[in-house]
């Protein structure tokens, strides 16, 4: 899915979500669907349908952003350095198709592993368990 022309995202994803996905822009905090939802289920990239995290993985960490502990498979994600905007951060990518999730900070919490995958609920799609 990497090598999908950018008028096939263009044509597939809403234009907040290709704004996120493919142009790796930010939601606005505290405004996105999935920041604080509760419900048991799998959230996956809204571009490919990707697994990417667990609802068990989710936490309340106070940013405005779903954040997660982990992803639900570390081989379904690649992190890249991120120097953008004088900032040094680490980036999350979707790994089957190439798009951008949002951030992975060292700030999570230390009982679990000390992770927060600060993640843009415009790139998610949730399904709920059955």
């Amino acid at each position: 899915m990497k090598n999908k022309p950018e008028e096939y995202w263009k044509e597939k994803l809403t234009p907040e979500q290709y704004r996120v996905l493919r142009e790796k822009g930010t939601d606005q905090a505290f405004t996105g669907k999935y920041y604080n939802n509760h419900e048991t289920g799998m959230y996956e990239c809204a571009a490919c349908g990707h697994e990417l995290f667990s609802s068990d993985a989710k936490f309340e960490s106070g940013s405005g952003w779903p954040s997660f502990d982990k992803p639900e498979n570390k081989e379904n994600v690649e992190l890249h350095e991120d120097t953008s905007y004088g900032m040094h951060r680490t980036e999350v990518i979707c790994k089957n198709c190439g798009s951008h999730l949002g951030h992975v900070f060292d700030d999570g919490p230390q009982e679990t592993t000390g992770l927060r995958y600060c993640i843009n609920s415009s790139a998610l799609n949730f399904k709920p368990q059955k």
